[in-house]
């Protein structure tokens, strides 16, 4: 079928009828079988009450609170959850409601049973708006008589049988043979999925084969190939002339193919500092190119996998857009005012050339580091930017004043930065955007990109007010509150570890006083990893004004600061932001940039010709004196074309891919390098406890191997959960969340990324006797 449910929906409204020829047409369905297709789907859609048909062959959109949107999230252990697009609870679906639902699907859910205090809302599936799987990575079985693929990914809960000819691909005579299966049908009544096996993928054939089973993992490796030509050339009439500013480019990523990202350039004022940033101007190269629009909507996003990149933009414009030292390029630039406390107090967007003079690596940030206070030699590293060096320092005040800022406003903080291991590439730095983590990363002095990182953040928030002051749209990045039982998890996992953590009544502390109490323990990295699984993930929302008059009363927190003790934002992005500032690696940001750009270049300065005066609509406060419309009619129709929520749902599912295939990447490189491990003994911390045994991370890798409660043997190991241990019934040893202890490694999976580890018989340093503990833990943290 050429359109999935999804699609379909997206061309119907509650409030008009539209005819099937014109939705076919939309669509474009030319053949009988695809019109035909489609009349099924309509029937089926309007037999379970999603649709009305009407006389004349018309349809609408029913008005129906009782389907909920969700995305289907299935565990290996066969629990089913429908996550709520709404941010409503989670719907716990059983096997026998999924209605032949995957994992990752997008799924009409119909809630069948009310949820309790304790107990989630049951639901069933009643209809499969979009299939989140096309091919998948499995091992072929045969099964009475038939051969069938069972997926890799051990949350699909299905298998997909085969054509005979798929017998040269079974998992008996080769175990680690791994195939990529391309799905023809998927299961519907008492018929299986059919599928057919597409390719072999080695499993030890180096690097590249790795980067190539992860992206088919994904459904990240077809790719479409992009259009012809590069785009517009911004056009040079009302840009201001910058290429005399020194600005320095701050760059740890070392592969030519990797993006563009903004200039930027600081100088003291006032106590603070005035702070401009330069983003390469995408936007203008895009807007008129109907063809290159819609092939980067395809893409989302930039995929980094380590040695390599999979650019965002096509190669000549990832060129063309990347800022060179030394030579002239075209800019969306923001100037702010930084006061000493990081409160952005004023800003102005314009359109602008830059010139950046120097670019920063890691190299010369550790040579700065290096470098004694009052020395007045030069290291060679630092020679080629002996001129900025001041700047550079300003710099360093001024994202100190921003992640103050935003510490004050509750922002939550972390130190969880991944392995410094020379194959995992680029994926070593810090994601100069902030979207790889659900926090802030903690500061890394000589990292660039991690003194990059909140100066764009603070670009985009000036862009978030200012596009809420003109009431303009927008994609905002959006989260919730804390999980509070997992916050309360960890602050009993902080008091089992004797540190300094007091409970209220209430019993959940917010995630910044649990911060505060850890950051100076040597349990700190296995607490802050605990911490990282209560905070949401972050979200990407459309926000489409239904007023065309801009708002002139707003209240921010850079207006009005929170009270010392308000703890009303608990965590990253609590209030939203509006990211603009790398076009090159998100569509977020190119669609907030193409926005900018239109109220730069197409917004109605003065309300009439004959007016002189022209009013500065970057500017901060522009608004006040606005009382005139910005954009005709079918301007405005334009800019509200670019955001819908079907675009933001695509960009939340393509960065749940990207995240994924991320996270898959580092657990790969982190079991290649686990191999060389196997048989040996090491030291290593515990960092999670179950009850069937205990996670320990091991090696300068920092791969994570599990202890199996079966392996042992020296007594009968009781789980207590609220101590974060395992304690033992006779001898009463305890392995607990923070412990060091010796390990040998007995097994690396690297295709399932699963480490088998035992303990060293001869290691008693690596656990301590329950007596050991603090007595008052009985009472404070005892067992429920």
């Amino acid at each position: 079928m050429k359109f999935t449910v999804a699609d379909l929906l997206d061309q119907l409204s509650t409030n008009d009828s539209v005819e099937t020829a014109v939705i076919a047409k939309i669509l474009k369905l030319t053949n009988k079988s695809d019109k035909q297709s489609l009349d099924i789907a309509i029937e089926a859609l309007s037999k379970i009450g999603v649709l009305t048909r009407g006389e004349g062959d018309v349809i609408a959109r029913t008005r129906n609170d009782e389907f909920i949107d969700a995305r289907l999230r299935c565990s290996s252990k066969g629990f089913c959850f429908a996550i709520r697009d709404d941010g409503g609870d989670d719907i716990y679906v059983r096997d026998h409601q999924l209605n032949h639902a995957w994992n990752g699907d997008r799924v009409l859910v119909r809630i069948t049973r009310e949820g309790g205090r304790r107990r989630s809302p049951e639901g069933g599936v009643q209809c499969i708006l979009e299939r989140s799987t096309t091919s998948l990575l499995g091992q072929v079985e045969r099964r009475d008589d038939q051969l069938f693929a069972v997926p890799l990914d051990d949350r699909m809960l299905t298998t997909i049988r085969l054509p005979n000819e798929a017998e040269e691909y079974l998992s008996s005579e080769d175990p680690t043979a791994v195939v990529e299966v391309l799905v023809d049908r998927y299961p519907i009544a008492q018929h299986p999925a059919l599928g057919q096996v597409v390719r072999p993928l080695p499993l030890n054939g180096g690097p590249a084969a790795d980067r190539d089973l992860l992206l088919t993992k994904a459904g990240l490796h077809q790719r479409p190939s992009p259009p012809r030509g590069s785009g517009k050339v911004p056009a040079a009439k009302g840009r201001i002339d910058l290429t005399d500013q020194p600005a320095l480019l701050l760059r740890s990523w070392t592969d030519p193919s990797s993006p563009g990202l903004p200039a930027v350039h600081v100088e003291a004022r006032d106590g603070g500092c005035r702070l401009w940033v330069h983003a390469p101007a995408v936007a203008e190269r895009i807007l008129g190119s109907n063809a290159l629009d819609v092939w980067l909507r395809e893409r989302m996003e930039a995929l980094c996998l380590g040695e390599n990149w999979q650019s965002l933009l096509q190669p000549s414009l990832n060129t063309t857009t990347c800022f060179q030292p030394g030579e002239v390029g075209e800019a969306v630039t923001v100037c702010m005012d930084v006061s000493h406390i990081g409160e952005l107090t004023h800003w102005e967007f314009s359109l602008s050339t830059v010139k950046p003079v120097a670019s920063v690596g890691v190299a010369q940030l550790k040579a700065l580091d290096e470098r004694k206070p009052k020395s007045r030699s030069i290291p060679v590293a630092l020679k080629g930017i002996k001129d900025y060096l001041g700047q550079l320092e300003t710099l360093r005040f001024c994202e100190s004043c921003l992640r103050k800022h935003e510490q004050a406003q509750g922002f939550v903080q972390l130190d969880l930065c991944p392995p410094q291991l020379e194959s995992l590439g680029d994926l070593r730095w810090v994601d100069p955007i902030g979207l790889r983590h659900r926090w802030i990363d903690a500061s890394v002095s000589s990292d660039p990109q991690s003194l990059l990182q909140p100066l764009i953040r603070a670009a985009d928030r000036a862009w978030q007010l200012h596009r809420e002051a003109l009431n303009l749209p927008g994609i905002t990045t959006q989260t919730g509150d804390p999980d509070p039982s997992t916050l309360t998890d960890v602050a009993k996992s902080a008091i089992a570890l004797e540190l300094p953590l007091e409970l209220d009544e209430e019993g959940s502390p917010s995630a910044q006083e649990l911060i505060g109490v850890f950051t100076d323990s040597p349990h700190r990295r296995v607490l802050e990893q605990q911490l990282s699984h209560a905070l949401p993930a972050l979200n990407f929302e459309a926000v489409v004004p239904t007023s065309e008059s801009p708002e002139t009363e707003q209240t921010s927190p850079e207006d009005s600061p929170l009270e010392p003790g308000n703890a009303a934002v608990k965590t990253v992005e609590k209030t939203p932001s509006a990211p603009w500032c790398c076009p090159t690696l998100s569509y977020a940001h190119l669609v907030n940039q193409q926005i900018l750009v239109s109220l730069l270049q197409d917004g109605k300065d003065r309300p009439t010709v004959r007016q002189k005066e022209r009013l500065v609509l970057g500017r901060k406060g522009s608004e006040q004196d606005l009382n005139w419309a910005l954009f005709t009619g079918s301007q405005n129709d334009k800019l509200k074309s670019l955001v819908s929520d079907r675009l933001v749902q695509r960009l939340n599912g393509r960065r749940r891919q990207v995240l994924e295939l991320e996270k898959d990447l580092l657990s790969m490189v982190q079991a290649r390098a686990a191999q060389p491990l196997v048989g040996l003994t090491t030291d290593g911390r515990i960092s999670g406890v179950q009850s069937y045994g205990f996670f320990v991370e091991v090696g300068e890798s920092r791969v994570e191997g599990l202890v199996h409660v079966s392996s042992l043997n020296d007594d009968w190991y009781e789980y207590r959960s609220r101590q974060n241990r395992l304690v033992g019934r006779k001898n009463k040893r305890v392995y607990q969340l923070g412990d060091t202890v010796q390990v040998r490694v007995i097994k690396v999976d690297v295709l399932r990324n699963q480490i088998d580890l035992e303990v060293n018989p001869a290691d008693v340093d690596g656990s301590h006797d329950e007596t050991e503990t603090n007595p008052a833990l009985s009472v404070t943290m005892s067992d429920q």
